[in-house]
């Protein structure tokens, strides 16, 4: 019997949990002072900032830690045949897709934040579509040599983020969580 659309566009949000987590970590922790150092150290290229004041080791160190923790609960979950309908990948190497997935998320949004100062856009500036999608690409370049999705999941998976970000970034920024709507 063929899946639902409905059922994979599920599996493809249950896989990619770990990237939205890594992607939200920055946010979440924002009030921490632990790594609460710019990646790029204050640096610049011609006058700009290389990433920004705002991408700092405490937001790529929890990013890949929340990844981690969201892929081990899935590999827990998965040993208990608990959410067993969702899955489209082998959990047992949690930790690999975990580093993976955080570690994609975050260099694929600083990647666009490279690219978003040599253009001139300051931080927190909408940059359509790839605010959106920057930490989904990262993440799935990333894990690519572990896990082959297909381009239909892919597509999806981007699809689905696209909408999603612009819908919880707005009800985070109405909510006072965020100071940006993107």
């Amino acid at each position: 019997m063929e899946e639902s659309f409905l059922i994979l566009v599920l599996k493809c949000f249950y896989f990619i949990l770990p990237a939205y987590f890594a992607n939200m970590a920055p946010v979440i922790v924002k009030n921490i002072n632990f790594l609460k150092v710019p990646i790029d150290f204050g640096n610049e290229i011609n006058n700009k900032p290389i990433f920004g004041k705002n991408k700092t080791f405490r937001g790529l160190f929890f990013g890949i830690l929340f990844a981690v923790i969201i892929t081990y609960l899935q590999f827990v979950f998965h040993n208990n045949n608990f959410l067993e309908n969702l899955v489209i990948v082998d959990y047992s190497n949690w930790l690999i897709i975990g580093f993976l997935m955080g570690s994609g998320a975050i260099i694929g949004d600083l990647i666009e934040s490279f690219a978003k100062r040599r253009l001139g856009y300051e931080s927190g500036k909408p940059f359509v579509p790839f605010d959106q999608t920057d930490f989904i690409i990262g993440a799935l370049v990333f894990v690519y040599p572990v896990i082959n999705l297909g381009i239909s999941k892919v597509t999806i998976i981007l699809t689905l983020s696209f909408f999603l970000h612009i819908f919880v970034n707005h009800i985070a920024f109405y909510t006072g969580i965020r100071n940006e709507k993107w």
